[in-house]
């Protein structure tokens, strides 16, 4: 079982340290890519990233219940998450997902709180659901009436998440003139830590029901649910393959950039996915492009196919000729793109300017300007404007290892 949780929950928790449980902090974009969630293993998705990190995508949980992970949903994202695909077959748990199926709640600010930066993840604010709950709690012992519950909560509503800490609740109610329920919250709390944490209540219930094997195997969605070119996308960009750390992705790009040969091992690629269609008999390459074209057009500028690197034949073909040395490039690279990213405030790939790229693949490529669409179609890129933005990442790596040269061969002349 993996759980994605922190701050509603320490990872001290009893039911987090039992035998079985995987622990993974709150989740973000691209967590659900990881070789390390297998098909039929069980998700249980508590707490995520949203504001500091991209979140995680309703396609990535989709997808992930397409090839057999149970996916539970509970007290934070989690619950808004389960409330939005509970129809696809995500399991909600708890009252903070009933309070969202069912419409009482809808926004993401109901959920969110402010944490700790240094890594343990502790919650330092607190969130509306419980500010709710625990007003409710307050009416039931007669501590503030109906009319002042939904005063209290609208002004409490007010503080932007990452400020509503204690302090600032019991600021805002003397603001109001209820210091008697600020004084009552205090008091409860002092008794019991947890008290009103409903998003705490609803995570221990959701580990409970993962745990009692509660869950029945759902039919598995079909791709159409989830496939699109943007999962396609983020699918690339987070797949791994051989047991590396090193994107697949950045290995492929840097074949396709530098290999001499890549031309030929693209027009490998294409008979390859000429033979093997998904939807329909395969043909020779030179069959299927004889029905389309009159032969003045090579493959590569006829066929453009979405490439899927988490296909295991897929990557064989496509670096196939790759060495250790070439690893160790695509590394060095990364690093190069990281150090600018580091070292420049608001540097992104999307800046590097196109002229600037457009002459470092040349000078790679050792081809002229005319001749650049084609040399960029031949090695699987499509074409030149697409080649200039997909070989931007590397420009700051390029840049280094040019001034690095020219600076030995200062040094050498001298």
């Amino acid at each position: 079982m993996h759980v994605f949780v922190g701050p509603t929950l320490a990872w001290s928790e009893p039911q987090l340290t039992t035998p079985g449980v995987r622990v993974h902090p709150p989740a973000r974009h691209g967590d659900l890519f990881t070789a390390a969630i297998r098909d039929g293993d069980t998700v249980v998705l508590i707490d995520g990233m949203y504001h500091q990190a991209p979140p995680l995508r309703h396609k990535e949980l989709l997808a992930a219940m397409g090839r057999g992970v149970r996916l539970i949903g509970a007290a934070s994202i989690g619950a808004l998450r389960a409330a939005e695909l509970d129809r696809f077959g995500m399991l909600g748990v708890g009252t903070v997902y009933s309070a969202y199926a069912s419409g009482a709640i809808t926004g993401d600010d109901e959920v969110a709180v402010g944490q700790a930066p240094d890594g343990d993840f502790r919650a330092l604010t607190w969130p509306v659901v419980s500010l709710r709950h625990v007003l409710q709690l307050a009416q039931a012992a007669g501590v503030v009436d109906d009319a002042r519950a939904v005063r209290l909560l609208a002004a409490l509503r007010g503080i932007y998440y990452p400020q509503r800490t204690l302090a600032a609740v019991r600021i805002v109610c003397d603001r109001e003139g209820d210091g008697d329920f600020a004084r009552w919250l205090s008091a409860q709390r002092a008794e019991d830590p947890h008290f009103g944490d409903i998003k705490r209540a609803d995570a221990l219930q959701a580990l409970s029901v993962a745990r009692g094997h509660e869950l029945s195997a759902e039919p598995r969605l079909a791709p159409e649910v989830w496939e699109s070119a943007y999962f396609r996308r983020w699918s690339n960009a987070f797949a791994r393959a051989d047991g590396l750390t090193l994107s697949t992705a950045d290995r492929v790009l840097y074949q396709q950039v530098f290999a001499p040969s890549f031309s030929r091992t693209w027009t490998g690629y294409l008979e390859y996915r000429s033979r093997h269609l998904a939807d329909g008999p395969g043909l020779p390459l030179g069959g299927r492009l004889a029905e389309v074209t009159d032969g003045s057009l090579p493959a590569d500028r006829v066929f453009h196919p979405d490439v899927d690197l988490c296909d295991e034949r897929t990557v064989a073909l496509l670096l196939g000729d790759e060495t250790g040395k070439d690893r160790r490039s695509v590394a060095r690279y990364a690093r190069a793109l990281e150090n600018a990213r580091r070292s420049r405030p608001g540097f992104t790939t999307a800046a590097v300017r196109d002229d600037l790229t457009q002459r470092l693949l040349l000078r790679v490529w050792q081809c002229t300007a005319d001749a650049f669409d084609e040399e960029a179609s031949a090695r699987g890129l499509v074409c030149g404007a697409r080649a200039v933005q997909a070989a931007k990442c590397l420009v700051p790596g390029l840049l280094g290892e040019i001034n690095e040269t020219t600076t030995t061969r200062t040094e050498v002349a001298l």
